[in-house]
């Protein structure tokens, strides 16, 4: 895509072809090598299928045995320079390659667009409801993210959702394929529409409000709900595709009533199989839908008004129409707000443009009663016919044939030809100053284009063989070298790992794996040194990484088997094995590959005549083994070992046997490198002991107890009680969280008996911010006010609403309307709330009255964080990266106290001093003194976005997608510590003003407590969340915690007796587990603790709020 949105086609055919003479000399190549080319045409129009037939065409001539009546390039040249693109409607331009006769012409402009693709591979890979739900993603202008293992799918499925669009055009960034290197794009806060290979790894990159589309699975993903389209124009879009893809189902249906010529022509195409029709067909639907959503669009074309759309007036009149409130029309509402909307009513403003209006033109014929297919013309002229003649070499002889060797070079100047031979005059000089690698000699034999297919197969074997031989030797070597030198800077290492990434068919990754099994077989003890381990482990995550990409399990599978062997001692002198560093890799997440694992154990075990039964259980023995080492968490493992286990029809008595086995590895592995913290890269030693250092004893640390897991389990399966039993095949999660807790604190946490708990209902969709009233914000001479502890929400439904926890039953106090898209941050003091959304605006309300005061504007981007400050001012920050102060009395903005160069994701603000920082997504901390109006420190030192900040005293915590935290001095400008012992983005930091400690919450579920004396150091590690922890909250003597996953943890630290003995143990981790209420199945968005009242209240994707009173027994 052009910088003005214009687009470049690209059709292309990959071959191997033999490497140049002069190439093989001065590299030192084998003779008779070959090397991946590509030829590709390259055009403005979007001719795919011409283009590929003219590949086609020039490629068989190349390789023809009979070769070509003139030389290649100038047959090339000639289809380039004098092939003209048809005129739309008019012409058809006929030209030849040699023979070979094609064609080329494209539809009038009275048709829709020219779209010369399929759109069968969208409706093979998406079902009809996922299909509506990408297009109403793209028509609402998300972030879409395709991913599947084919290159070329990618593209067709990106093509014909634009094509699907008509009329609205895709106004952001548009890349179909989207390479490893480019991962961190996925980042971008604009829409975009973009296609990622599946084999690449997306772990480390944020997806919250990715719309991730995978192809391959029939699955669409996202954080953010995409709202659904009202509920006529739903039934009529997907009723008309199913009729088109599954006629037989409908077909007595349309044998009941009069269709007319639409129906008719429905039935012709379904008749046949997919061809152009069928993608005509498609199109019109969604033309169809358009003219049903946009009805009476034109009325409300207002030139005067900003947008050029009286949006308000259209809602109203929809409304009327339908019989449907306002509020619930928030597809179209999004709709009319989006870049594609407004820049189609700027092209309707164009008379050109506006004549050839397929919209409109279906929408007067709906309304004349027409068929849609009256649009169109009625007759089209026989296009012209415009024949290329062939060109006409001079000195050609007639009757004189050209052949190649390989697909030949393009001409070059003298210049460039002696360019090119100067470089590899330096190479080949070079090269013989460095020891060659070992060569991969083929025996002499006839030349390559003479050879026929089976000697082809044969020379191939024998490649693959020679490579396999050359692995073999730099394998050898990788393993003698000394002491003092680097593997990774090795010749060996070096030509491993470009022999495993630059064969497309995968013969060097599957190489190296097998000369590695093949070295175990011949009796070599498995041991590598620290410098061996590291080269080992990168090769093999290289080789399996890429044989995911080509779904290449056998290779996957070997490369497990070997990894399981190889090992490393550690300082503990504990055997550290290449297996567990693998877990960061995706593959192993794939019940896919599990299953084909399980199948070659069955196929492969040396004795099929014992029991099935014992045949069975003995391979799920052995995956549980590799799960284990891998450290991938025991409920996932339970879970993929478990479907397995009855499809084979297992009992459940072996059942239990492997439910015990695989707790008793999870309890070996734990006692060895500490808690599992899910995918990521392995720990440092320093940060997680293997085994755990003598001098820490603390019992949160100690291997989770099996006891509790394993008897409520056993008890399930014996119980009489049907359902019970059934169940216990489920996916136990919370069992897990009770499972992983301190034994101390899950002690202490049974005693107490459930706690209340209240769903409050009112909003109709996500809710994205949560805030607490506390007593400091509402506090004054008269003691506490009414509104101390209120629950303020905003959600994407456009509205805040204000909640009151003492009135039971009816807890909903307000609903405030103001805010036209999401609400993203609320704030309030003793008299106003302060809310900012993604319609970039500020809004002030009156808490007694419940009305809207003011509505600030100012912002160019999504308003992140609002603060309430003394004396009637609002401080807010924007993804548009300044920080602005207002004056509520007089509605403006005071100043722009702070600027960042990319978004503010998160904000603190000191008013007792005046130190104001912010952060986000330019890497940096920014400092300031708002009263003196300068910037105090940029603190560098995170490398990814930083999500989370508080300020207390002369400190500053961050927590950064970096996975680290880190604490910076006010006074000094500089990093005290760094806080890395997480697997995952630290969403959240928290001081705790009674011990003087810090708190850090990470995506990987981990809570960790750090004491802040003699130097910080993680004293307490807790795993009672199964999912990113979004919230912590501290105060004097209680503590909450809440997650993603809708599980809440309440801690309590027990106050000191005035003259008792002080704990001469660490203070932090005297915070105890009071009570963790039951988990329930939701996606959580946002968190609010209410520490003086023992409240916790979660906000979930689904709309409701789960509010938790644990004052109970208090």
């Amino acid at each position: 895509v052009e910088g003005d949105g214009s687009k470049i086609y690209v059709s292309c055919i990959a071959f191997r072809d033999p490497i140049c003479e002069d190439i093989i000399e001065a590299y030192q190549i084998p003779v008779n090598s070959f090397a991946d080319k590509c030829i590709c045409f390259v055009s403005h129009s979007p001719c795919f299928q011409v283009l590929r037939d003219a590949l086609e065409e020039i490629f068989v001539l190349c390789f023809s045995p009979a070769g070509c009546s003139k030389p290649l390039w100038d047959i090339i040249s000639h289809v380039v320079s004098n092939v003209p693109l048809p005129t739309p409607g008019k012409d058809r331009v006929l030209f030849a390659i040699d023979n070979c006769l094609l064609s080329a012409e494209t539809p009038p402009k009275e048709w829709l667009p020219h779209a010369d693709i399929s759109f069968q591979p969208l409706v093979q890979c998406l079902d009809v409801d996922k299909l509506i739900q990408l297009f109403t993603a793209v028509l609402l202008e998300r972030r879409i993210l395709l991913r599947s293992n084919k290159y070329t799918l990618l593209t067709l499925v990106s093509e014909a959702i634009c094509h699907l669009i008509y009329p609205i055009r895709w106004q952001h960034v548009y890349i179909p394929i989207i390479f490893s290197s480019g991962v961190d794009y996925i980042d971008a806060p604009t829409p975009y529409m973009m296609g990622l290979h599946s084999g690449v790894d997306t772990s480390t990159v944020t997806m919250d409000g990715v719309v991730v589309v995978d192809l391959e699975y029939n699955r669409i993903t996202t954080t953010e709900d995409i709202p659904p389209i009202p509920e006529s124009e739903h039934s009529f879009l997907r009723g008309e595709i199913l009729k088109l893809l599954q006629p037989n189902v409908v077909a007595i249906d349309y044998m009941k009533i009069n269709l007319g010529s639409m129906g008719d022509y429905s039935l012709r195409t379904a008749t046949k199989s997919w061809g152009q029709d069928h993608d005509f067909q498609l199109r019109l639907i969604f033309l169809r839908f358009f003219a049903q959503i946009m009805s009476g669009y034109r009325n409300f074309i207002d030139n005067a008004l900003p947008t050029g759309f009286n949006a308000q007036a259209f809602l109203k009149k929809r409304s009327r129409a339908t019989n449907q409130p306002v509020e619930s029309m928030l597809m179209i509402m999004q709709f009319i707000e989006t870049q594609g909307f407004l820049d189609y009513l700027e092209r309707c403003n164009n008379a050109e443009e506006f004549t050839n209006n397929l919209l409109d033109k279906l929408q007067d014929a709906t309304g004349r009663g027409q068929s849609p297919l009256a649009i169109f013309p009625s007759h089209v002229a026989d296009p012209e016919i415009i024949t290329i003649a062939d060109s006409e070499i001079e000195g050609s002889e007639p009757g004189n044939r050209h052949c190649y060797k390989s697909f030949p070079a393009n001409a070059r100047t003298e210049e460039q030809e002696e360019k090119r031979k100067s470089i590899l005059a330096l190479v080949g000089g070079a090269s013989k100053q460095v020891p060659s690698s070992p060569a991969v000699r083929i025996s002499g034999g006839p030349k390559a284009e003479s050879l026929s297919p089976r000697e082809r197969a044969a020379e191939r074997e024998r490649m693959v063989l020679d490579i396999k031989v050359k692995l073999q030797g730099l394998w050898l070597r990788l393993l003698r070298l000394g002491a003092t030198e680097d593997p990774l800077s090795s010749f060996e290492y070096g030509t491993i790992l470009a022999l495993i990434e630059s064969d497309a068919e995968g013969i060097g990754g599957s190489g190296f794996v097998e000369c590695i099994r093949e070295h175990i077989h011949s009796g070599w003890q498995c041991r590598l040194t620290d410098e061996q381990f590291i080269a080992v482990k990168e090769l093999l995550k290289t080789a399996i990484t890429l044989a995911s990409s080509r779904d290449d399990v056998s290779t996957i599978r070997d490369a497990l088997e070997v990894s399981a062997e190889m090992y490393r001692k550690d300082p503990n002198n504990v055997q550290d094995y290449v297996q567990r560093h693998l877990l960061s890799l995706s593959v192993w997440e794939e019940l896919r590959f599990w299953d084909g694992y399980f199948e070659y154990l069955m196929e492969n075990c040396s004795n099929k005549s014992t029991n099935y039964v014992t045949l069975v259980t003995a391979q799920l023995i052995v995956m549980a083994t590799h799960m284990a080492g891998l450290g991938l968490p025991d409920i996932d493992s339970w879970n993929m070992i478990e479907k397995i286990a009855e499809r084979n029809n297992l009992g459940y008595k072996q059942l239990i046997k492997l439910r015990a086995l695989l707790t008793h590895l999870q309890q070996l592995r734990v006692g060895y490198w500490g808690v599992p913290i899910g995918k990521g890269q392995p720990l440092p030693s320093y940060s997680m002991a293997s085994p755990r250092a003598l001098d820490i004893s603390d019992e949160s640390e100690q291997p989770a107890e099996a006891s509790v897991l394993g008897r409520s389990w056993v008890h399930s399966m014996f119980s009489r009680d049907r359902s019970l039993r059934a169940s216990s095949f489920n996916r136990a999660s919370d069992t897990k969280a009770g499972a992983t807790a301190g034994k101390t604190d899950l002690a202490a946490a049974q005693k107490k008996t459930q706690t209340n708990m209240r769903i409050l209902r009112g909003h109709t969709a996500a809710i994205t911010a949560l805030h607490c009233v506390t007593r400091k914000e509402v506090w004054d001479l008269v003691g506490d006010r009414e509104d101390a502890g209120f629950f303020i929400s905003g959600s994407t439904d456009c509205t805040v609403k204000v909640w009151d926890p003492s009135l039971r039953g009816s807890e909903l106090r307000a609903t405030l309307r103001g805010h036209t898209r999401t609400v993203r941050a609320i704030s309030s003091d003793r008299g106003k709330i302060v809310s900012g959304g993604d319609d970039q605006s500020v809004i002030v309300w009156d808490k007694q009255a419940f009305k809207l005061l003011e509505e600030l504007k100012g912002h160019d981007a999504p308003v992140t964080s609002v603060r309430m400050l003394s004396g009637e001012r609002v401080l807010t920050a924007s993804h548009d990266g300044t920080v602005k102060m207002w004056d509520v009395r007089t509605d403006t903005c005071v100043a722009t106290v702070g600027r960042c160069q990319s978004a503010v994701l998160c904000m603190e603000y000191d008013d007792s001093t005046g130190i104001l920082a912010a952060a986000g997504r330019d890497v940096l901390a920014h400092v300031w003194d708002i009263r003196s109006s300068k910037q105090m420190f940029k603190l560098q030192g995170h490398t990814k976005w930083i999500r989370s900040m508080r300020m207390t005293g002369e400190t500053i915590i961050t927590g950064s997608d970096d996975w680290t935290a880190r604490v910076w001095s006010l006074t000094r400008g500089t990093c005290d510590a760094v806080l890395a012992c997480h697997a995952g983005p630290i969403l959240c930091v928290e001081y705790s003003p009674s011990d003087k400690g810090i708190i850090t919450g990470s995506s990987d579920g981990l809570i960790r407590f750090w004491e802040n004396e003699g130097g910080i150091k993680c004293v307490k590690n807790l795993t009672l969340h199964s999912a990113s922890v979004l919230s912590i909250s501290a105060g004097d003597h209680w503590l909450g915690i809440g997650a993603a996953d809708n599980s809440m943890s309440l801690f309590h630290r027990p106050q000191e007796r005035f003259g008792s003995f002080s704990n001469a143990g660490s203070k932090v981790a005297g915070w105890q587990l009071y009570r963790t209420p039951q988990k329930t199945s939701a996606v959580v968005r946002c968190i609010a603790s209410d520490l003086d009242r023992k409240r916790i209240c979660s906000g979930g994707r689904n709309g409701l709020l789960r509010l938790w009173d644990a004052t109970t027994s208090i």
